[in-house]
């Protein structure tokens, strides 16, 4: 007998907020709040910005390009959801990726505030040089 899981509301954010980065569509994505905050830590840096247009052009430069997203999981939370990925891309012809875990508070259909750690953005080369380093 099959089991039909319930989608949530959480589901459905995360279903629209993963599809706008897999296609480089964060300026049209329909998931952030008007009042959303993105606290961001990146490489040598952390930042935040608030504001829903704010967030979406942030994240925009951040997913320009159409990618796939690897080694996704989704972890439940108390008003929201845990969800580390790795992104695929091309970027001039040069294949990239990057591996981020992001801490999504989500009320009322949308993302209030998106808690992000991303390692960067990983060129071809040193996605060679990272492999070899793991000894594959």
């Amino acid at each position: 007998m099959a089991t039909t899981m319930k989608t949530t509301e959480t589901d459905q954010v995360v279903d629209r907020f993963l599809a706008a980065i897999e296609a480089g569509g964060m300026p049209a994505a329909d998931v952030f709040a008007a009042d959303a905050v993105l606290d961001a830590t990146v490489p040598n840096w952390r930042f935040a910005l608030s504001g829903g247009e704010t967030v979406r052009g942030e994240l925009a430069r951040w997913y320009a390009e159409s990618g796939v997203v690897e080694d996704l999981s989704r972890t439940p939370l108390p008003g929201g959801a845990l969800v580390t990925f790795t992104l695929r891309w091309e970027e001039g012809g040069v294949p990239h990726a990057a591996h981020q875990a992001h801490v999504l508070r989500i009320d009322d259909g949308r993302i209030q505030r998106d808690q992000v750690w991303c390692g960067g953005r990983w060129p071809a080369a040193l996605l060679a040089e990272m492999a070899g380093a793991a000894g594959g």
